[in-house]
């Protein structure tokens, strides 16, 4: 009888392996190993991704009732006390950097666009329980992590990821990350800092983003709103001279705000270095920031995100370094198919039949996944 691989096996053939070993051998990640390879792990937590699993234990459960397929899997069984300890032991750099090469991958593909490509930049917090506050403690009573992303939403997929403890601003991460000269960088209040708006202007880039209530603006010159704009006002300034009475502000270049106002009737101050946009396409720009919080939303309810295996840092970083990983691995196998439009019945229907022989193009023909309830009905409606 003809073998047919499962459909987990096709979502691990998109795996770079080769990046993955180099970086197991660049860390020693298998010294000393005997039982659990670090490209055991990994399988086993991309699983727990795809799979909706809740618990080590129920992973372990999982492993053991398709031992059968396993081989073709290029792995093994396993037991949940090795899995914990290799989650709290092994470097989570390994996965860090295996997510970064995903993501880089992505941006090469997008190379000659760069002059054109947007990014939005965010962060969401997670909550973690007590036994996590020796790292990450935010007050007291309250312990959490915060995801940093960039987003690119024309490839649908992040371009940078960065995990702090819940107390780091987000406008420190933002200094950290690269910035690619010539792009659009879409952001809220929680990076107001006139020297990094700086830094991207002189980079090349465009930034579109909010001003504050209380900023003023001098030197102003009014632009004429065409016919029909959505915008209630145009106009140009240069910011205030300092950002603290401490802190020169080192932006001296004119600026150009645009009001407009919402659905709710608040009225939005959008400022952005871009002096020549009509007025009504710097407003869309800053519609599309959106996105990301949809793409948030998207990993907190479809992946395993918001409940951890394990409280130490190490295993916390595994847990969602893997999940992007997973997102990423999803978003490619369901570009690489047609039958199936929707990603988020996609990822059921992988989820469902993840250890059954079957090819991804073939999903369709599997009937449809059950929606277990109203909240995941919402997810179909505001897919990314």
């Amino acid at each position: 009888m003809r073998h047919h691989n499962t459909v987990f096996h096709g979502i691990l053939n998109l795996v770079p392996w080769g990046v993955l070993d180099r970086l197991v051998d660049r860390y020693q990640a298998n010294k000393r190993v005997r039982r659990l390879s670090t490209q055991d792990q990994f399988v086993a937590m991309l699983y727990a991704q795809l799979s909706d699993a809740q618990s080590l234990r129920s992973i372990e459960a999982s492993f053991e009732s398709h031992a059968a397929r396993l081989y073709h899997l290029g792995t093994k069984e396993l037991s949940r006390s090795t899995l914990a300890d290799a989650n709290a032991k092994r470097s989570s750099a390994v996965f860090a950097e295996l997510l970064a090469a995903l993501m880089g991958r992505c941006e090469r593909d997008l190379a000659d666009k760069v002059a054109e490509a947007v990014y939005l930049v965010d962060s969401t917090g997670f909550r973690l329980n007590s036994l996590s506050s020796d790292w990450a403690r935010f007050c007291s009573g309250v312990h959490g992590v915060k995801l940093h992303i960039v987003y690119n939403p024309d490839s649908e997929r992040p371009s940078f990821a960065e995990l702090t403890p819940a107390n780091v601003n987000d406008i420190t991460v933002a200094k950290a990350m690269p910035i690619r000269p010539g792009a659009t960088y879409i952001f809220d209040l929680g990076y107001y800092d006139y020297g990094w708006w700086a830094e991207l202007d002189a980079a090349g880039c465009r930034l579109v983003t909010r001003l504050k209530v209380n900023t003023p603006l001098s030197d102003i010159v009014e632009n004429k709103l065409p016919e029909g704009s959505c915008a209630l006002s145009d106009r140009i300034g240069l910011l205030p001279a300092r950002q603290a009475k401490s802190r020169k502000n080192p932006f001296r270049d004119p600026v150009r705000e645009i009001t407009v106002r919402t659905e709710t009737g608040k009225i939005l101050r959008i400022v952005t270095n871009d002096l020549d946009a009509p007025a009504d396409e710097i407003a869309e720009l800053y519609k599309r920031r959106w996105q990301i919080e949809l793409f948030f939303r998207w990993v907190k309810h479809t992946l395993k995100i918001r409940h951890f295996f394990g409280t130490s840092e190490n295993a916390v970083r595994i847990q969602i370094a893997i999940a992007l990983i997973a997102f990423l691995l999803l978003r490619s196998a369901h570009k690489a198919q047609q039958s199936v439009e929707n990603l988020l019945i996609f990822t059921r229907l992988v989820a469902q039949n993840l250890m059954q022989r079957r090819r991804i193009d073939h999903l369709l023909d599997l009937p449809p996944p059950i929606i277990k309830n109203d909240r995941q009905m919402s997810l179909r409606l505001c897919q990314i």
